[in-house]
């Protein structure tokens, strides 16, 4: 059902002015709270429903090193980089956030409200309602949006032409043709991949349960649904038809990506990470079982792909983030460890990974440059976003067009079980966390990072 800007739409939660600044000799991570003056009235900022907003008149102002608290590796770190900071937070009381996408200045959230939100320049721009299943997620393909739900169906939805703010239900997957087709011939409808014989055509064109994951192919014409039906789905972007169904698990699927050279990744609960190799025939387009890159113990709860990088990452309800090289021949090239609990998300941009997790942070690593072998070098951890209540469950990630000349900045929008959506904004020359050596254990930790509470004020742990 199509449905314009909500007029009961509830008013934002506003945090209190932050009283405490960090030293910035001690955090690389800073956090602005700053009142909109009478002369920025007219600001687009000044009327958002984002509760915290940056003064960049303020920083410029802050120091751009933190070289008193810095160890001899930062010697050989760019200087030219901003401090990391949290650009605004927007909280409604309708639902968990469990789904994010941006194109251009539009943002979409999801929620278990079953409300899809647009925003607008970070004001709420339009609204449309699903009539069942919270959304679970978003994919922006051309002029369509599709949104994956718990009810186990996939939604398309169309920007009306007379319009822009108007967003209309054109469809929902499978359609009722794929039924009509599939109850004449089902043998020949479409084909299977399955690694056994207990599938039914019933099952084949439709997910019987929730729709965890949605993701085009690299050429965009296709588009993937993962289920914790155990299977993951190949979709025509252009007609909408389910194509073949892969029976690719023997547990819940949780991610499912396009990579690189045509392969396709998949994560599940039942703990292994799946490569399949997509093969385009004369009038079809077909997906073969390629390798298992992983198994394991714990559940695979998310995956993303380095395009640049030619890596792949997959993140584990243990919190670990493992990481593979095309350059070395799709080996593990070695796990990411920081994470107290579950990585329940993750994003790729430039030369960074994001991962979001249900210890309510959101940690930035930087990946070595490629060449050299396989990439050389080591991931370093440059960031530890805190503030969120609840588990980080999405993660989008768009470039920050407002770069200087010389940095390359992302702004990063983190979804949360806490109802809330934060953006942030984070420097791809960030120098790497300082680390300590625990000599009752002989690891190495992060120093202390602050966390930002829900009254908008710094919080240091020790």
């Amino acid at each position: 059902m199509p449905s314009s800007k909500d007029p009961n739409s509830q008013k934002f939660t506003k945090l209190k002015k932050v009283e405490t600044d960090p030293d910035p000799d001690l955090y690389d991570i800073t956090y602005v709270d700053v009142s909109p003056s009478d002369g920025a009235s007219s600001s687009p900022l000044s009327k958002s429903p984002w509760s915290v907003q940056v003064d960049p008149n303020l920083i410029e102002q802050l120091p751009h090193s933190s070289a008193s608290k810095s160890t001899a590796s930062h010697a050989k770190e760019p200087k030219n980089y901003s401090p990391n900071i949290l650009m605004g937070s927007l909280v409604r009381e309708e639902g968990h956030i469990y789904s994010l996408a941006t194109s251009g200045d539009l943002l979409y959230t999801g929620s278990d409200s079953k409300n899809i939100r647009v925003w607008k320049n970070h004001i709420e721009f339009s609204t449309f309602k699903s009539n069942s299943g919270l959304v679970k997620a978003i994919v922006l393909a051309s002029n369509k949006i599709f949104t994956g739900h718990q009810d186990g169906k996939i939604r398309v939805w169309k920007v009306s032409s007379r319009d822009s703010s108007v967003f209309r239900r054109v469809g929902t997957m499978p359609l009722l043709r794929d039924y009509i087709r599939n109850s004449i011939a089902s043998s020949s409808y479409f084909g299977f991949t399955r690694r056994n014989r207990t599938s039914t055509s019933a099952q084949g064109f439709r997910h019987v349960d929730a729709v965890s994951c949605l993701a085009l192919s690299e050429d965009k014409r296709l588009l993937y649904s993962g289920s914790w039906d155990r299977t993951f789905k190949v979709w025509r972007v252009s007609d909408l038809r389910c194509l073949e169904s892969v029976n690719a698990h023997d547990d819940a699927v949780n991610a499912v990506v396009a990579g690189f050279d045509g392969l396709v990744f998949s994560g599940s609960a039942d703990g292994s990470v799946k490569v399949w190799r997509r093969e385009d025939q004369a009038k079809e387009t077909r997906h073969f079982f390629s390798e298992t890159l992983l198994k394991q113990d714990c559940a695979v709860t998310a995956i993303a792909v380095d395009q640049i990088g030619m890596l792949v990452y997959c993140g584990s309800s243990d919190g670990t983030v493992n990481f593979w090289e095309r350059d070395n021949n799709m080996k593990n090239g070695g796990v990411l460890k920081g994470h107290k609990l579950a990585v329940l998300c993750l994003f790729a941009a430039g030369n960074l990974l994001f991962s979001g997790s249900a210890d309510l942070g959101i940690r930035v690593w930087r990946r070595p440059e490629r060449g050299g072998g396989g990439g050389g070098g080591k991931h370093v951890c440059v960031s530890v976003l805190t503030g969120h209540a609840g588990p980080v469950k999405c993660l989008a990630v768009e470039r920050d067009q407002e770069s200087v000349s010389g940095e390359r900045r992302w702004i990063v929008y983190s979804g949360s079980l806490d109802r809330s959506v934060k953006m942030w904004r984070v420097s791809e020359n960030s120098p790497p966390l300082e680390v300590m050596s625990d000599s009752s254990s002989g690891h190495t930790k992060l120093t202390v990072a602050p966390s930002f509470s829900a009254q908008g004020r710094i919080s240091h742990k020790k």
